[in-house]
């Protein structure tokens, strides 16, 4: 077992249904590419998202994976059933799971992955919550499926530790976290542990209960709660709680704790054609599920980079089946794309992407949420939606038309997502949605008419 240690590291700012649900995003290497590691292949990976995250987040990832030369079938991305945690391990609540939900869908993953690729035993890699479906999973019985365990942000002293809640999951005195915590060591012998954390910019490592919505009420937790006794412990300098698990500077740990070695690249390896498809899911009552949506509608354009507006008719349209599929859809590596989502009882989301550089399988689609009393007065509502990092005020550069957000606070990144809402009269112009160095020109899109626009970051 390795020793604990901490390295500061200065970087960048039901069970049938997921495994019918699990998609490998990694797509067929150059010759060189693949045949360098033939010899000496790391193990299977198995990725597993976050509290109501799905598998697309992996997507950058995978494609760092495949730029490094990991076969396609040899990583899968689990999409858990419903990802949102309950309120009360121990209650039943509607389109959200338990702690044993989520290690039973785990289980029967890494059995599929072992049934492909014929290994005796597979690395897990996660984000967040997911970090706790895997220690729960090595802790009970399947320890001897996992060759390494990578936890990615997770609150493994809790995002809280306090005498009540005892049954919630993320509660560091609760519970199941005291079930996984006990003894001298906190992993599970046979297993290497990795925990990759922030210096200070996690949210949910935070002594203060402000960023959990109770300001002034101390968490009786701080920024090491994600590190574990027994394992390698990394610091990753000023990351977001997203960024730990999705951000270039983790890809190079994940991969060089599993593999055993550097990687030969970071940079992603554009393909020449690139095929793309998805899964449409829905919020029922608010809660992200995984649960597939039949009936919806995709489209997809190819659009001016410059202005957002559409070069030529719909390259794409199909309508989702009962397993809530769309595409396959080729398209070109430097084109800019919107999707236009027409899914039942939601509003028609126009989704704009940067160019796609390699082929993907989990390219996900969520209708926006509903207008509300806040957009009452909008001709035009535009979201700028950040899926794998926080926008962190001033660590960053985050400009929707031209300004930094209003609703984007301050200091620990804690904002996802940034709306503008468009007066009268500016119906139809292009917004630019600016991040770091990516830049997407969104449209504004009539809201009387119940569309919502979407600039989507890919990094």
């Amino acid at each position: 077992m390795k020793l604990s240690r901490r390295t500061i590291l200065q970087g960048a700012a039901s069970v049938p249904f997921a495994i019918a649900s699990l998609r490998s995003d990694v797509l067929a290497q150059s010759a060189p590419m693949a045949a360098a590691l033939l010899a000496d292949p790391p193990p299977p990976i198995l990725f597993v998202h976050g509290n109501g995250d799905y598998d697309a987040l992996w997507m950058t990832t995978l494609w760092r994976m495949e730029s490094n030369g990991v076969a396609r079938d040899r990583m899968m991305a689990i999409n858990f059933t419903d990802p949102l945690a309950r309120s009360d391990d121990k209650v039943e609540q509607a389109n959200r799971s338990s702690t044993e939900d989520q290690r039973r869908e785990l289980a029967a993953a890494i059995a599929e992955l072992k049934r492909r690729t014929g290994a005796a035993r597979v690395a897990l890699v996660g984000s967040s919550r997911g970090g706790y479906a895997i220690r729960n999973l090595c802790k009970n019985g399947g320890a001897g499926d996992v060759s390494h365990a990578v936890l990615c942000g997770t609150p493994n002293h809790g995002v809280f530790a306090t005498d009540d809640q005892p049954n919630n999951e993320f509660n560091g005195r609760g519970t199941f976290l005291r079930g996984l915590n006990e003894g001298e060591s906190e992993v599970t012998p046979g297993v290497a542990f990795l925990t990759l954390r922030s210096d200070g910019m996690d949210k949910y490592a935070q002594s203060d209960g402000r960023f959990i919505g109770k300001p002034g009420t101390p968490t009786n937790v701080t920024v090491e709660g994600p590190e574990l006794r027994g394992a390698t412990n990394l610091v990753l300098g000023a990351l977001d709680h997203r960024e730990v698990a999705f951000h270039p500077r983790a890809f190079r740990e994940i991969y060089k704790f599993i593999a055993g070695r550097e990687p030969a690249r970071i940079a992603i390896v554009p393909e020449t054609s690139v095929t793309l498809s998805g899964l449409v899911t829905a919020t029922p009552g608010g809660a992200p599920t995984n649960r597939p949506v039949a009936g919806a509608i995709v489209d997809i354009f190819r659009v001016d980079p410059e202005t957002g507006e559409r070069k030529e008719g719909a390259l794409h349209s199909s309508r989702t089946g009962s397993d809530g599929r769309w595409g396959p859809a080729q398209v070109d590596p430097a084109w800019s794309l919107e999707f236009v989502l027409t899914s039942p009882d939601a509003p028609t989301t126009h989704i704009y992407r940067s160019p796609f550089p390699r082929s993907s399988e989990v390219v996900h689609l969520r209708p926006a949420r509903p207008l509300g009393p806040a957009d009452k007065d909008a001709d035009a509502v535009v979201i700028m939606s950040r899926p794998r990092g926080y926008f962190g005020l001033p660590r960053d550069v985050v400009l929707l038309d031209g300004n930094e957000p209003a609703d984007v606070k301050p200091g620990v990144p804690t904002d996802t997502a940034a709306t503008l809402r468009l007066p009268a009269g500016e119906v139809g112009r292009n917004i630019v949605a600016q991040f770091g160095e990516e830049r997407i020109v969104a449209r504004a899109w009539p809201a009387s008419e119940n569309r919502i626009a979407i600039a989507e970051l890919t990094y």
